[in-house]
């Protein structure tokens, strides 16, 4: 079991290229909303995710409401800077859905009014508008499987053949 990333819309080659290494790190299912603002045989995007798209499940929808409708029975969280609750405070369970904006908007307001109760947001310093998507998901794609156990990620280090 994994989670689900959301891309609504992205516009940079690199970050969705990083977040799909991030989810074949983590066994999650990436799904990028069209519009994209890149091709995806776009070099920038290949080389950050380095030679891990094989291992990537991703699936294009044509709309963020087509998903809703698909999966209505699952839990989806919003993740904005407007939004109220710290990613924290949330329960998260496998197969829970986390929905990123694009790069320079974020998700619509409509989207988040709409959703109010499962919009979260990662706790920064006053003044700064954001952090980089990338790193975003990250951080609650890993506080997510973090509360699930870290189910099928765990492995031995190789440093225990080493005597310290």
């Amino acid at each position: 079991m994994a989670f689900n990333i959301v891309l609504v819309e992205p516009e940079i080659p690199q970050n969705t290229g990083n977040i799909a290494r991030t989810c074949a790190a983590t066994g999650s299912t990436l799904y990028l909303v069209k519009p994209l603002g890149f091709s995806v045989d776009d070099k920038h995007l290949k080389r950050a995710g380095l030679d891990y798209w094989k291992d990537v499940n991703i699936v294009y929808v044509d709309s963020l409401q087509e998903l809703l409708d698909t999966y209505k029975n699952c839990s989806f969280y919003f993740l904005s800077t407007k939004g109220i609750k710290p990613y924290s405070d949330v329960k998260y369970k496998d197969m829970d859905f986390l929905v990123f904006g694009k790069e320079t908007a974020g998700l619509p307001e409509e989207l988040l009014l709409e959703h109010k109760e499962e919009c979260i947001r990662i706790p920064m310093a006053e003044g700064i508008r954001s952090l980089n998507l990338s790193n975003s998901v990250a951080i609650v794609l890993y506080e997510a499987i973090r509360q699930t156990g870290f189910s099928g990620l765990e492995r031995k280090g190789e440093l225990t053949k080493y005597k310290w």
